[in-house]
């Protein structure tokens, strides 16, 4: 400005001189001259967004939570054999080509089906498993947050094997449901918090093939046994937490359709205040559905994830199909404690595939990647698992 000033005329040097001295005022904002037009150009000072009428009030902001899921990982013989190295396992190629899809969730979930008691005890599959730490390294580093341990064979190898995975799960900072060391680590609710939302995960099976817990020791896998115990666990969970997660090791093997003990036990957990429950157990997909929850609400339910990671071929195709299933979880900002309701939705489904061939090789890919070489008929077998995946929601995005 001061330099425009002294194109006028050399009688105003005086004033110039004074108006670019140090000890002018430079705090205060310079306008422009009389003769210049009042256009306003400091575009910071107007408000981003236009205040709404004072009749339409804005809503409030959400806090907002990614979820993903994902099914069985069950590691067979020929799988960990397939990922030996020279000094130990490296499970974290089977997973690379998904690994995006589960790490972009805020919390993901898997149900680690095979116990981790690592080689010390030694490794062995069906019918009694026991898999390398280094299968749940690979599940960390692919960006599972949470695993749920309760399934039928989380006693396979007994106590010894449990401590020995909850002690590794421990290490690498990823949390565990469904089995406990202790009592006091039975009590203990598992909560993930993201975003200023507190996650709280319950898991049950409906057994353990006959195995029974050690005397005095039921804390060691979480049963589904009392229907009473059953509903007051997950009740007091949903008080401490915005929202419930509930996962359930039941139903029949490779049936493709819920039984009427999986839908039984869905209905007590979304009565009492579960806001999501994923199932495991079938080892192929059933569809997911939403059920009333009894308070005005509803709640997500997968079935069946299928087999995420395994070592089967019958019923080709369907237990090499699995998938990841995602749901977002909304809460208003303003709202407080754990009786502000939580809706689910945003939900949406990835098929993948466990490609191999003769036992080797095991990588985990979406569907739609699937060759017609590997798989044939492969674009009829996506279209009618999409179909399968919508039976109940026709509405679901399946990727």
């Amino acid at each position: 400005m001061a330099k425009r000033y002294c194109r006028y005329s050399v009688l105003l040097i005086l004033l110039l001189s004074v108006a670019c001295s140090p000890a002018a005022d430079r705090s205060a904002p310079l306008g422009p001259s009389s003769s210049e037009p009042q256009t306003r150009t400091d575009t910071k000072a107007t408000p981003a967004t236009p205040p709404l009428p004072s009749s339409e009030p804005a809503a409030p902001a959400e806090r907002r939570v990614t979820l993903a899921a994902a099914g069985d990982v069950l590691i067979h013989r020929t799988i960990y054999e397939d990922a030996r190295t020279r000094l130990n396992y490296d499970f974290r190629p089977v997973f690379e080509t998904v690994r995006p899809y589960l790490e972009e969730a805020d919390v993901t979930f898997a149900n680690q089906e095979s116990i981790t008691g690592g080689t010390a005890l030694g490794l062995s599959d069906y019918p009694a498993f026991n898999s390398p730490f280094e299968t749940a390294d690979a599940l960390r580093d692919a960006g599972v947050d949470i695993v749920s341990m309760a399934n039928n064979h989380t006693l396979d190898r007994g106590e010894r094997a449990v401590h020995q995975a909850i002690r590794h799960w421990k290490r690498l900072g990823i949390e565990y449901a469904g089995a406990s060391e202790n009592e006091a680590d039975r009590k203990r609710l598992r909560i993930v918090e993201r975003n200023g939302l507190k996650l709280a995960f319950v898991a049950w099976t409906y057994g353990t093939n006959g195995i029974s817990r050690p005397p005095g020791k039921p804390y060691l896998v979480h049963l589904l046994e009392q229907e009473r115990a059953f509903r007051q666990e997950i009740a007091e969970a949903k008080k401490q937490a915005d929202a419930v997660v509930a996962s359930l090791h039941f139903g029949t093997e490779y049936a493709r359709l819920p039984s009427e003990q999986q839908r039984k036990w869905a209905r007590l957990a979304a009565a009492a205040g579960a806001d999501v429950i994923l199932g495991h157990h079938p080892h192929v997909l059933q569809p997911p559905e939403w059920i009333d929850n009894g308070n005005g609400g509803r709640t997500l339910v997968a079935y069946s994830l299928g087999n995420f990671l395994a070592a089967q071929k019958r019923p080709a195709p369907y237990v090499r199909i699995g998938g990841i299933l995602k749901a977002e979880l909304r809460k208003p900002s303003g709202a407080s404690g754990g009786k502000a309701a939580v809706t689910v939705g945003g939900v949406r489904f990835l098929p993948t595939y466990i490609r191999f061939q003769a036992w080797r090789g095991y990588r985990v890919i979406p569907l739609s990647q699937a060759s017609e070489a590997e798989l044939p008929g492969v674009r009829g077998i996506r279209e009618e698992i999409a179909a399968h995946m919508r039976r109940w929601m026709p509405e679901l995005l399946v990727d």
